[in-house]
């Protein structure tokens, strides 16, 4: 099973970017479609963005044109590159991976520890 490590969380103001990544432990990456989900506090996790092997993307409405996922196979890594923050954007943000993009997590067989987004106003 593969293995996810994110980073590049952390505290930012309204309006800011932060870039999170997300590593691959194990060969073939490429085969994999990867996303990335968020949890705030006292809610359900929800789906945000989401990249298939040929780098097809899909976004939910409430990031779309500020949040920018990406990846690199010769690095095993997935990016989520997020524009003009907003506090509503808070939450542990997790990596995921699967065979096929969805916007469901029960869809994803191996998941990230997360990596904490703070957005102040």
């Amino acid at each position: 099973q593969v293995q996810l490590v994110e980073s590049g969380g952390g505290l930012v103001q309204a309006g800011g970017s932060l870039r999170l990544s997300c590593a691959a432990s194990r060969p073939f990456f490429s085969i994999y479609a990867m996303a990335w989900f968020r949890q705030a506090p006292g809610k359900e996790r929800e789906f945000v963005a989401a990249i298939s092997r040929n780098s097809s993307t899909y976004y939910a409405d409430s990031v779309k044109g500020r949040f920018a996922i990406s990846r690199d196979n010769t690095k095993k890594t997935v990016y989520l590159q997020m524009n003009s923050l907003k506090p509503e954007d808070t939450a542990v943000y997790y990596c995921a991976a699967t065979v096929s993009p969805s916007i469901r997590g029960t869809d994803y067989n191996a998941w990230g520890q997360g990596t904490q987004v703070t957005v102040s106003s």
